[in-house]
């Protein structure tokens, strides 16, 4: 693709771009069934995949249209900023913009997520704990604008590579799928697993019997440099990619350990889980959940805790209208059936090829993220 520079126009964020403020003070009540929360958004993704509902929600949001972008203006060193394909409502931590009706459908979302671009945005964040931009910061973003055909250019080169994304998602969203099949079939009163399972080698037991949930605090934060929120949790996903530096300032106390299972208990229907590979702090909405070895294997956990029953529980024992939690109490009495450690281990070979597999395609999204975010640095950054 050849581009000449030369011919594009300077210019900055609020001539390409309008803010919307338009609000919905019940969106329980309105005609506006999708919320995305900060929860939503994933780091470096040009659009909004996931979404939850606004059965539940009574505060006033901000409304957005096909088309808008969302951007989280919390937590700039998370880097998210996406195009949304459908209506809906949004948290306050985000700010909707409106592309000017000349600008190529794409071109704002790119801009918006150069290197170049997130090292304003941090730069300009203010505040203390939660550092957040302002409007008035962001739309004085100056960068150089490709002219209308070259916008179109540059659009069908990153939508060849979302392209392969998806099909790379795709892939891992059938392991997923089969991953889940297997974990609800584990979780249960009466589990099933092909022939691994019967009667005779599972015994009657509750979540607490297995699992100890992990209070330790710590004010100090000695001996670690890194914390975990809900935001760095990514739904369906049992490794950790992002995290938050201690030293950049939280408020979190909550101590965990490598090896320990982080459940977000604030919205449990995101189905937040995922298993700890370094010690650290996390929010006081994530539960820390450590295995009684003598009763299950530590890397058997996450699958307990991963499969829809188990999330269905959590769920229905949430309380509060805006951000319903459960409580460990409840989540305690689950009950499951657990097979000898043996047999355990006989299973868990069966969740770790799969394991590996997802690494695989994991790997390849990665290696096309990484192009996708060269490419987008050299032409637009």
């Amino acid at each position: 693709m050849k581009l000449n520079k030369d011919n594009w126009i300077n210019t900055i964020i609020e001539n390409i771009a309008d803010e919307v403020s338009d609000r919905v003070e019940n969106p329980s009540q309105s005609e506006y069934k999708r919320f995305v929360g900060l929860e939503e958004f994933e780091t470096g993704e040009f659009k909004i995949r996931k979404c939850s509902s606004t059965e539940n929600l009574v505060s006033a949001m901000k409304l957005f249209k096909a088309g808008d972008v969302l951007f989280a203006r919390r937590n700039a060193y998370l880097r998210r900023a996406s195009k949304v394909d459908f209506d809906g409502v949004c948290s306050g931590d985000a700010i909707v913009l409106r592309p000017k009706k000349y600008l190529q459908d794409d071109i704002l979302t790119f801009v918006l997520n150069t290197n170049k671009f997130w090292d304003y945005a941090f730069a300009n964040a203010t505040g203390t704990m939660s550092k957040r931009v302002k409007w008035r910061d962001l739309a004085k973003y100056s960068f150089l604008l490709p002219s209308p055909t070259e916008q179109t250019q540059i659009a069908e080169l990153f939508q060849s590579i979302e392209t392969a994304i998806d099909q790379a998602e795709q892939q891992e969203k059938n392991l997923r799928a089969l991953q889940n099949t297997l974990s609800n079939g584990l979780a249960n009163t009466q589990p099933t697993l092909g022939n691994l399972l019967n009667k005779k080698n599972c015994t009657p037991t509750n979540f607490g019997g297995v699992a100890d949930c992990i209070e330790k605090h710590d004010k100090q934060k000695k001996d670690v440099s890194r914390f975990i929120g809900l935001e760095n949790i990514e739904p369906e996903n049992l490794n950790i990619s992002t995290w938050g530096n201690i030293e950049d300032g939280t408020t979190f106390t909550k101590r965990f350990s490598k090896g320990d299972v982080l459940f977000g208990k604030r919205r449990a229907y995101l189905k937040k889980v995922a298993v700890a590979d370094f010690d650290g702090i996390c929010s006081g909405d994530i539960f820390v959940l450590r295995a009684k070895e003598k009763k299950i294997l530590p890397e058997l956990l996450p699958f307990y805790v991963s499969a829809e029953a188990f999330i269905q529980h959590a769920v229905h024992t949430s309380a509060g209208s805006l951000s319903p939690r459960t409580k460990w109490k409840d989540l305690s009495s689950f009950e499951i059936a657990i097979p000898d450690l043996k047999t355990q281990e006989n299973i868990f070979e069966v969740f770790q090829q799969i394991q590996i597999t997802l690494e695989q395609i994991k790997t390849q999204k990665q290696t096309l993220k990484t192009l996708k975010q060269k490419l987008l640095n050299e032409i637009l950054g």
